[in-house]
C-alpha cells in the first residue's frame, strides 16, 4: 500500500500481449488506458510486462516463463495485484492465481470495480451488481481453491460440489431478482420520459473522460460531478436548457470505452435508452488525446450496437486548450506521426468533409462556445419545426448566456 494525497493506493503491475491482432503501438495505448483505469480504481502501477505471442495461451494467457518472471517480481517487491489488459477466462484466472499466489484482475473486473465505486443511485448500483454477478457466476469455482489443498478428497468432494452449486443457485436467483428490479425501474423511467412531453431531447455521448460533464455544467449552469478520472459519471442526468428562447432537454450519459465488458453493455442498456430516445446526439471528443480517432470509432461502434447511429449528430471536438503538437525540424526526415499534426491541419482533414456539423471548443475556457450554441440551436430548431411546424416563428436565436430553467436532476 502507498499513501498519497491522504489516500491509500494498492501497488500493481500490468500485463499485456503483442499478437497478430494487436501491435506493440496499440498495446502501449491500451496499457496507458489500463494504467489510468488502475489509478481511477485506487492503484499505482509499478511496472508493465509485455510478451509477443501468436495468440494468448489457453491455460495462463501468457507463457509459463513470463508468468514465472512476473511471479518472482511481485513477490520480491511486495506487490499484491496483477492486472491483465484483456478479459481472462475462468480457467486462466484460476491457473494464474494458483501460479502467482497474488490477486489477479482482468480489464473487465477492474472496470466493474470502478463502476461499483462510482454508482451513486439505487438504479446504477443495481445495474453494476447485475454485471458483477454475471461476471462472477462462471468464475465461482476459483473461490473454492482451498478445497483442492485437501489431497484426499474423501468426505470433501461431495460437500465442496454441493456448496458451489448452492452458491451458483443463490447467484442465479439474485441475477433473476435484479433483472426484475431493473424492469420495474425501466417502466418508471419510460413513464418519466413520456411525461417530459414533446420537448426535443439532446444527449451528450462520447468516450469516457472527454469532458461531457464539464460541457453539461457549462451549458446548463448545473453542478454535475466532473473529475479527471475515468467514468466520473455513471448516473444519467437530465437538465432543461434554453438557448435563445428555444428550450430542450440535455442528457449527460455514461462514457464509453474500448474493450467495454459485455456484462456492462447488457446491464446498462436501460441507461443507454436515454441515447436511443434522443432526437439529437452531441458527440464529444477529446482532441488532445492522441488516440481520439480510435475513441470516435469505439463510440460509433456502441451507437451502432444500440441502433442509434442514424440519428442527427453534432461533432464537438473538446479540450482545444490542452491540444499540443511537436513541430518537426526541417532536416528531420523521419515519418510524421499524430504528434506532428497541428490543430489547423487536423481541421482540414476528414473533419472538414464530415457529414455532421463540426465545432472545436474548450468546455473549460468556453472558447468557441457561441459557435457551438448556435449549431445546437439550429439542429434543435430543425427537429422542433418538423414536430411543430405551426410555431417555428416563435423562436429567435440571440447570443445570450444559456438560461437556466428547471435544473432538477432526474431521479433514477
Amino acid at each position: 500500500m502507498i499513501e498519497k494525497d491522504n489516500h491509500q493506493y494498492e501497488t500493481a503491475v500490468l500485463v499485456g500481449l503483442i499478437t497478430q491482432k494487436q501491435s506493440e503501438e496499440k498495446l502501449t495505448e491500451y496499457l496507458d488506458e489500463l494504467e489510468f483505469l488502475a489509478y481511477t480504481a485506487g492503484a499505482t502501477v509499478d511496472k508493465r510486462f509485455t510478451q509477443k505471442l501468436t495468440q494468448p495461451d489457453s491455460k495462463t494467457f501468457i507463457g509459463s516463463g513470463k508468468a514465472q518472471e512476473i511471479r518472482d517480481y511481485v513477490h520480491e517487491h511486495g506487490i499484491g495485484t496483477v492486472i491483465f489488459d484483456d478479459e481472462l477466462s475462468p480457467s486462466q484466472l484460476k491457473n494464474l492465481e494458483r501460479e502467482m499466489d497474488v490477486k489477479i484482475l482482468d480489464r473487465t473486473n477492474l472496470i466493474l470495480d470502478i463502476f461499483a465505486q462510482r454508482a451513486q443511485t439505487s438504479y446504477a448500483r443495481t445495474q453494476v451488481e447485475l454485471a458483477q454477478y454475471e461476471y462472477l457466476l462462471p468464475r465461482l469455482t476459483r473461490m473454492w481453491t482451498h478445497l483442492e489443498r485437501q489431497q484426499g478428497g474423501i468426505g470433501m468432494r461431495g460437500p465442496g460440489e454441493t456448496e458451489i452449486e448452492t452458491d451458483r443457485r443463490i447467484i442465479r436467483d439474485r441475477i433473476s431478482l435484479l433483472k426484475d428490479k431493473l424492469k420495474t425501474i425501466d417502466k418508471q423511467m419510460a413513464t418519466q420520459r413520456n411525461n417530459r412531453g414533446k420537448m426535443v431531447r439532446v444527449a451528450l455521448v462520447g468516450y469516457t473522460n472527454v469532458g461531457k460533464s464539464t460541457l453539461m455544467n457549462a451549458l446548463a449552469k448545473s453542478e454535475v460531478f466532473a473529475e479527471d478520472k475515468l467514468f466520473a459519471t455513471l448516473d444519467t442526468t437530465v437538465r432543461k436548457v434554453v438557448i435563445g428562447n428555444l428550450p430542450f432537454l440535455l442528457t449527460d450519459t455514461v462514457g464509453f470505452i474500448r474493450k467495454l465488458p459485455t456484462q456492462l453493455v447488457e446491464s446498462f442498456k436501460s441507461t443507454l435508452d436515454e441515447v436511443r430516445e434522443a432526437d439529437l446526439l452531441v458527440h464529444v471528443v477529446d482532441i488532445s488525446h492522441e488516440s481520439f480517432e480510435d475513441h470516435i470509432n469505439s463510440v460509433n461502434q456502441i451507437l451502432m450496437e444500440i441502433e442509434s447511429h442514424q440519428k442527427p449528430m453534432i461533432m464537438v471536438f473538446n479540450k482545444i486548450d490542452a491540444f499540443a503538437y511537436e513541430q518537426k525540424a526541417e532536416d528531420d526526415l523521419t515519418p510524421e506521426t499524430r504528434k506532428n499534426v497541428s490543430l489547423e491541419e487536423w481541421k482540414r482533414t476528414w473533419m472538414s468533409k464530415s457529414k455532421y456539423p463540426t465545432v472545436f471548443i474548450s468546455a473549460l475556457t468556453k472558447q468557441n462556445f457561441p459557435e457551438m450554441k448556435k449549431m445546437i440551436y439550429d439542429e434543435v430548431l430543425k427537429i422542433h419545426t418538423a414536430r411543430f411546424p405551426y410555431n417555428d416563428f416563435l423562436f429567435e436565436y440571440h447570443d445570450d448566456e444559456v438560461e437556466e430553467e428547471d435544473n432538477t436532476e432526474t431521479p433514477l
